[in-house]
């Protein structure tokens, strides 16, 4: 199976890695290798075009009394909302399509016994294993462009679309949230909404050499822009040496280096964010002080982890259905899936863990391609030669 311009984007790649390579590679990248190339990458974008056209009519049937109200126009349901709906949730679900895409294709192969004849005239594992590498290497280069600078601007307006349209999903709430606001200055918040953009109970410490000089409280404070603060019912107390001055006051309009997504953060709004604004914005963050940026952290490292996925995952594909079956390739499609689904669930789980303080994010989100490595070894030793 293969689409379009496949054989043409291939033949085109091929002169720019001989170029590359410190040798000419001569032979290396034969006949052999985009036949095999054009099989992964054709059936891996075929895969995803069939399923996530399945997944709209679906998602439209469930929808469409949404979708049927005069405010919501057809223009921003196809290019506000699903023009970014396909490309999130391709890349989302990409390890799955790469998994089950090389499971495919080389259970074909082994099948109609082209795996035992490539073997049998002397090409080794390894050198079979070469054009699926490098497959997969397209695959998750191009996943990491669209996960850290295509996907999180489209995520952002597809957002807005559901919050206007179908429900609130961002972060609108926080409860007791403390933040270092510069190297001398600590806020206190004890709630925050974001619908009212108004918080209550807050204080600002300034210290000077671990000693306190000087508190702002307020019972309530109100967000305008540009970073500027509403407080009201405040007082500010400066502690001096030998006594103390207080002053209160109704009202006091000051510029607090201070925004309210500093302590508003969710998942959703995480996914918005490109990889370097998500660097920027973590950095920041932890300057100050502050603790609940476990989602930026998360979000950032699924990213990265992606990447060793996509070649872990071609490993134990090929090694596990290259070897030919009597039931064809039934079996090898039910393990597959299996692993596949349990790849996603132990992601998911690694993730909540991270989320929840319990585990750093980094190791938590390679903690699935650690587990499926030490199979990929396993099934790799095991892979007929």
């Amino acid at each position: 199976m293969h689409i379009p311009y496949i054989d043409r984007i291939i033949k085109g790649l091929l002169p720019k890695v001989k170029a590359m390579c410190p040798r000419p590679l001569g032979n290396s990248f034969l006949r052999l290798d985009r036949y095999i190339m054009r099989l992964f990458l054709g059936t891996y974008f075929a895969s995803i075009f069939l399923i996530l056209s399945v997944a709209i009519v679906f998602d439209i049937n469930e929808r469409i009394s949404k979708f049927l109200n005069p405010e919501c126009s057809l223009y921003e349901i196809v290019f506000h909302y699903y023009l970014n709906f396909v490309p999130y949730y391709a890349n989302m679900f990409s390890p799955l399509f790469v998994f089950l895409t090389v499971i495919f294709f080389t259970s074909k192969l082994a099948e109609k016994t082209e795996i035992v004849a490539i073997l049998a005239s002397g090409v080794s594992f390894n050198r079979f294993l070469r054009p699926y590498l490098f497959s997969a290497g397209i695959i998750a280069l191009l996943t990491f462009v669209l996960s850290s600078f295509v996907i999180p601007p489209g995520s952002a307006i597809r957002n807005n679309f559901q919050n206007k349209y179908f429900r609130e999903k961002r972060q609108t709430y926080a409860e007791s949230v403390q933040i270092q606001v510069s190297p001398k200055l600590f806020a206190y918040i004890h709630s925050y909404s974001a619908d009212t953009k108004t918080g209550y109970n807050f204080t600002l410490d300034k210290f000077d050499r671990n000693t306190l000089k000087s508190r702002l409280t307020a019972q309530s404070i109100e967000y305008d822009t540009l970073k500027r603060w509403h407080l009201y019912d405040y007082s500010i107390t400066h502690y001096g040496v030998r006594r103390d001055t207080l002053v209160r006051g109704a009202q006091l309009d000051t510029v607090i280096n201070l925004q309210p997504q500093d302590f508003l953060i969710s998942a959703v709004d995480a996914e918005t964010y490109t990889t370097p604004t998500l660097h920027r914005y973590i950095g920041e963050l932890k300057s100050r002080g502050a603790t609940n940026v476990s989602l930026l952290e998360v979000e950032l490292h699924k990213r990265y982890a992606a990447i060793p996925a996509a070649f872990i995952l071609t490993l134990i594909g090929v090694s596990l259905s290259s070897k030919k079956r009597k039931g064809g390739m039934g079996l090898s499609l039910a393990i597959g899936i299996a692993l596949s689904f349990t790849y996603i669930l132990l992601l998911t789980l690694s993730s909540s863990f991270a989320i929840s303080g319990e585990l750093p994010p980094v190791i938590a989100t390679q903690l699935p391609n650690m587990g499926y490595a030490v199979i990929a070894a396993f099934l790799y030793r095991r892979a007929p030669r």
